[in-house]
Formats: structure tokens, C-alpha cells, sequence
């Protein structure tokens, strides 16, 4: 029987082990895909306990605790002390089996704070006030955080809007770590509801300083807000979608949409699919003409609970997969921009592993040759970033494409204990091909590629692919 969690966990073989650790537990980390708020690395945050780094916006504790029976007060509430929120949390871990938070949970405080306790009712208050007292130390702030896990360069995930002032700060003050922006405009599609557009299209036009009246004038404040991304180093887009837009329309259309919505008028579906088809054929054009990566992140239905919606908000842990006949439109989409010859380096991300094979096979559609890897399947996401989904997702890719060109794992978190996630990755893929190698499937006499792979996924792919 083998210990819980000890230096060769998950690595089933010698050569997987030989894979982790001389090769791809020394690389650096680029968590190029994240939803950190920017304010904490530039202040250099310090956080007050344990449960503020550690529970504050996790909505997957949060959902493992709703069922397990605990009461909403200890997830969101405002009237119970940190200490009580943890306790909660603890008493609920011993029922986390086999769920990828058991190993995420007791992964952070063994590399975090350099606890191998098991996390239970019976140990919670000694952990809690051990890290407690770590955590005011300040080589445990947010800063100090991406230290301790050789973070090279993060990506933020951010609105057109944003003044980015937090980015530039920390680029200021010497931070050795990178900060990028990335460009998330799903805010300038969403058309369902013509006053939030409206108020929308007021800030983008307080920023821009373009007067908005028309879609062309939209198109030219979205623009000027792009190339200040771009000055402020941002080399990645990325689109939350619900499914892929590739309806028909004319350019006319579309500034009547626009004209429509802006007065204040409802869109037909029709014309909210048109809308949203048109936006992301422009986006991409615009991510064409500076060499950025586009991510499209599809396949979720939100905010399901509509009493919880109510009275939390959205990212409170009320997601699910969804299903979406989404191919036809996602390669219709993609032939538009390429048939212009304007299909940037693309990553593809589902959320439901139905349509694993869908992506990896969508992918050798539109390699051109020029960028190793141009279309990228994105690695686990959400739901599927747990060692099931990361399997699935690799081997559908080694299958039917080139595992080897592959970007690798992200964190797509606010949380600065997620990193982690990078090892438990990396764990995983050593012990695919190390498991290939023992079994024949891979020849010995070929380890020096088999260990560049490995050092390539975990780190040198994701370097060249974004040019950091």
C-alpha cells in the first residue's frame, strides 16, 4: 500500500517518476489563463487567514460543502467568523473522496505551508492556526505566493473597460513576476438586455473617448481600447460563449441591430445571434492584425439556481456543463476568418468532455504550418480540470493531433493557492508517458525526446507559443 501523497504520488512507474522530477517539477510556471484581481499583486496583498485565501470565491468548496448539508451562512454569509467558515469547510473535506478537492486540498498546505497533516475536524483548529501565523509573514502575501511557486508570467482576465491601472503599477514597481492583461469583451456582445448594453457602450465611450452613436463608432472605441491592451502587454483574448456564433448576415444588418438595441428596443433571437456571429468575426480579426492568441471558453449554462442568483450573484457555484451541438458553427466560424487569412493561434476549450474528439479533430482542420500548434486544444477546463478530465482531454489529443505541441495546464482561478494545480498536471502527464514507455508504446532508446516533451508541455511550448 502506498502513502497518501508522497513524493512520487500519482506517478505509477520508475519512469514516470524519472519524467517528474528531473524533468518537469524544475520548470517555471505560466499560468497564462487566471481570474487573479489584479489590486492583490500590486499591493502585494496579505492575507487575514486561511479562509480568505482559501475559501473567499472558491466555489467548488462551496458546492462540496452545500452538499454535504452545510448551511449557506458558512459559504457566503456574512455573519460567521472566518474561524466558523473553515471548521465547516474542514468537517466537510473527510467527505471529498475520489472528488479532485480531496488531493487540491491537502496538495496546497503540503506545498503552501509545508503541512502533510490530513485536513479533518480533529486537526482543523492546530492547521488553521498554523498557517494563520504563516500567512502574516510576508513572504506569504500575494506577491510572496508566486514566488514560492516560480510563477514566471500570469495572464488576468479582463474587460475593455478596465483602466489596467493595477497592471501598470505592478510592471513599476520591479515585480520580477509578469502581470499581462488578456482581453475578455464578452460584455460588448451581450445584447439580451438592451439597457445594460446601453450602459456598457457609455463606459466604453468614457474610456475610448469616442463618442458612440452608431456601430462604427463602437468598432473604432473597441479598437483604441485593444491597442492600449496591446501597449500594456497583452498578447491574449479570451470569450466566454454559451455555444459558437456563425450565423449569416450583411454589414447592414448588423448597424441596424445595433441602431435597435442601443435605442433601447429587444433583439429578436435572430438578430442577437447575427449580432454576437458578426462581434466574433471581428475580434478575431482584431486579434489577427497583433499576433494575439484568442481562447474561447464555451459549453457552460450559468446561473441555474435563480433564488441563489438573486441573492449572490454570478461565479457562486450554480454552473453546469451543457449541451450544445456547437461543430458545424465552430468550423463555420473558424473558415471565415481563415478563408479571409485572418485565423490568429487559437485555443478551444469544452466543458463537456462529450466533445472531446470534436475538438481534436476540429483542430487539424486549420493547421497551416506556420505556428507549431497554431489551433490548440485547451486543457482541462472547470469541471474537467481533476485528473479524469486531463486524461481524457490528452489522450483525444495524442490520439488525433500532437500532444507534444501541446500549450499545457492554467490555473483559471482567483485563488492564490491554486498553483498547484500546475504540479497535479504535471504528475499526470509524466505518468501517462511514463506508463507508455514502461508498456512498450514508447521505445526506451527515445528517452531524451520523451523528456523534452515533457519539459515542452509543462513550460517551453507555452513560452514560444504567446512569445513571452
Amino acid at each position: 500500500m502506498k502513502n497518501f501523497m508522497d513524493e512520487n504520488f500519482l506517478l505509477q512507474t520508475e519512469t514516470a517518476q524519472k519524467l517528474y522530477h528531473e524533468h518537469a517539477a524544475k520548470m517555471p510556471i505560466i499560468d497564462y489563463h487566471c481570474h487573479l484581481i489584479p489590486k492583490m499583486v500590486a499591493s502585494d496583498y496579505q492575507f487575514k487567514s486561511l479562509t480568505e485565501i482559501w475559501l473567499g470565491g472558491d466555489h467548488y468548496k462551496w458546492r462540496a460543502m452545500r452538499t454535504n448539508g452545510v448551511d449557506e451562512r458558512f459559504c457566503t454569509g456574512k455573519d460567521t467568523s472566518d474561524w466558523e467558515k473553515f471548521e465547516k469547510w474542514a468537517g466537510t473535506v473527510p467527505y471529498t473522496f475520489r472528488n479532485p478537492l480531496y488531493h487540491w486540498t491537502h496538495l496546497e498546505l503540503k506545498t503552501a505551508f509545508g503541512i502533510e497533516k490530513i485536513l479533518n475536524l480533529r486537526t482543523a483548529r492546530e492547521i488553521y492556526e498554523e498557517c494563520n501565523e504563516k500567512l502574516a509573514q510576508p513572504e506569504y502575501s500575494a506577491r510572496g505566493m508566486m514566488r514560492r511557486y516560480h510563477v514566471e508570467v500570469v495572464c488576468t482576465t479582463d474587460d475593455p473597460v478596465d483602466s489596467l491601472e493595477y497592471h501598470i503599477q505592478t510592471r513599476e514597481s520591479g515585480f520580477e513576476v509578469k502581470m499581462l492583461p488578456t482581453w475578455r469583451p464578452d460584455k460588448a456582445m451581450a445584447v439580451e438586455v438592451p439597457a445594460d448594453f446601453r450602459a456598457y457602450m457609455e463606459k466604453l465611450s468614457e474610456v475610448s473617448g469616442v463618442s458612440i452613436s452608431n456601430f462604427g463608432d463602437m468598432i473604432t472605441a473597441l479598437c483604441k481600447r485593444h491597442d492600449f491592451f496591446a501597449q500594456q502587454g497583452c498578447k491574449l483574448s479570451d470569450h466566454g460563449i454559451e455555444e459558437f456564433y456563425a450565423e449569416d448576415y450583411t454589414d447592414a444588418e448588423i448597424e441596424a441591430i445595433f441602431n435597435k438595441v442601443y435605442g433601447g428596443a429587444e433583439l429578436t433571437k435572430e438578430e442577437i445571434l447575427k449580432f454576437k456571429s458578426a462581434m466574433l468575426v471581428i475580434f478575431g480579426e482584431m486579434d489577427w492584425e497583433k499576433g494575439w492568441t484568442q481562447q474561447f471558453h464555451y459549453g457552460a449554462i450559468r446561473n441555474n439556481n435563480s433564488k441563489m442568483f438573486q441573492l449572490l450573484g454570478p461565479d457562486t457555484g450554480f454552473d453546469s456543463i451543457g449541451e450544445f451541438t456547437t461543430a458545424k458553427a465552430m468550423a463555420k466560424f473558424l473558415d471565415r476568418l481563415n478563408s479571409k487569412g485572418k485565423l490568429t493561434k487559437t485555443i478551444l476549450y469544452n466543458l463537456n468532455p462529450c466533445a472531446n474528439e470534436v475538438i481534436a479533430t476540429m483542430l487539424g482542420n486549420f493547421q497551416d504550418g506556420t505556428v507549431a500548434g497554431k489551433i490548440q486544444f485547451g486543457s482541462g477546463w472547470w469541471f474537467l480540470d481533476q485528473k479524469d478530465g486531463m486524461q481524457k482531454q490528452m489522450n483525444a489529443l495524442s490520439v488525433l493531433g500532437l500532444l507534444s505541441r501541446f500549450v499545457g495546464m492554467l490555473t483559471d482561478s482567483r485563488s492564490f493557492l491554486s498553483y498547484p494545480r500546475h504540479e497535479y498536471f504535471r504528475r499526470t502527464l509524466c505518468n501517462l508517458v511514463g506508463n507508455d514507455i514502461e508498456n512498450g508504446e514508447i521505445p526506451a532508446s527515445e528517452m531524451s525526446r520523451a523528456n523534452q516533451m515533457i519539459e515542452d508541455i509543462s513550460y517551453y511550448n507555452a513560452k514560444n507559443f504567446f512569445l513571452f
